[in-house]
């Protein structure tokens, strides 16, 4: 047995089992995938999955375990690639980050400018997807490190760190009815149209929920992924935006719309970092996550990597 025969594994369970997008994949024709995952069936002895005809259907119950095994031998030769780089290139190299649009806007900027003071060497590759993706890119070995409010402490594969909190705000018009209100009430904001972030992004859920237990059905005019194009639309008169509170003081003035705190309505929600379990950290990275929040040394880091102190609240 073999890595090539490992990696042919594992990308046909990450392609759902199709021969032929395993084989686009890796660069290769589908005979040879075939052939390659039939060898290593053949010198374990059991059926890694099942098939109807020369289709793979399913993973069999050995094939479960044989894949637990594979990952964790993917995952360790990813760690020695990092730490020949680590020791040969000790301030150089490749930093990947996989974030929502919202922590790459707002929050990233001045964490990757200090850490490419540091060490300018390090090339920083920022990858701006949906909660569930940061986690796929995570356990795929596509990032290295992943920030999120959503999504991160739903996979075992992942150690995952709280970060830092932030609110709601509305942002309004500067003549709007609600700019003269410092604290508005469910009641107010459901009584004008709204323009919210998409479902499952930046705390979404929590502002229907809380619609939903009012029993209050608000227009929503406009969904969109980035604050800015919210706070565009709000100024064309659209509506009341509800955005995250990194939005606010982006510009040098912005006496044309008002914000209002909504941490009252909707909570404070934690955006984490993670990390692939058991995954080799580069210094740079782990002095990238401090420059996140000074909470999270590389001490910190090493102990959750290793299962002990498993709840670090803020």
């Amino acid at each position: 047995m073999n890595l090539h025969q490992f990696r042919f594994v594992q990308e046909a369970v990450r392609r759902q089992l199709n021969l032929t997008d395993t084989a686009k994949a890796l660069g290769t024709s589908q005979p040879a995938v075939s052939k390659a995952i039939l060898e290593f069936e053949e010198e374990l002895g059991v059926d890694i999955f099942a098939r109807h005809g020369k289709r793979l259907k399913r993973i069999t119950e050995p094939g479960q375990a044989v894949l637990r095994s594979v990952d964790l031998i993917m995952r360790e030769v990813a760690n020695l690639k990092r730490i020949g780089e680590e020791f040969s290139k000790q301030d150089a190299g490749t930093l990947s980050i996989a974030c929502t649009h919202t922590q790459a806007r707002y929050f990233l900027p001045g964490p990757v400018a200090e850490l490419r003071k540091r060490y300018p060497k390090v090339q920083v590759v920022l990858h701006q997807t949906t909660p569930e993706r940061v986690a796929r890119m995570l356990l795929d070995d596509a990032a290295e490190i992943g920030l999120a409010t959503e999504g991160l402490a739903d996979h075992d594969g992942l150690v995952t760190l709280p970060c830092y909190e932030w609110q709601h705000v509305a942002v309004v018009p500067a003549g709007h009815a609600l700019a003269a209100v410092e604290r508005p009430t469910l009641e107010q904001l459901a009584a004008h149209p709204l323009a919210l972030y998409p479902r499952n992004l930046t705390g979404r859920a929590r502002i229907d929920q809380a619609f939903e237990r009012a029993r209050l059905r608000p227009l929503v005019a406009l969904e969109a992924a980035d604050a800015e194009v919210i706070k565009t639309y709000v100024r064309l008169g659209l509506g009341v935006g509800i955005v995250t509170e990194l939005a606010m003081g982006t510009e040098p003035v912005e006496a044309d719309v008002i914000y209002r705190p909504l941490g009252h309505l909707f909570g404070s929600h934690v955006a984490h970092v993670a990390f692939k379990r058991g995954a080799y950290l580069r210094q740079f990275v782990l002095a990238f996550a401090e420059l996140l929040a000074p909470r999270l040394t590389a001490a910190l880091i090493e102990r959750a990597m290793h299962g002990h102190d498993p709840d670090h609240p803020l």
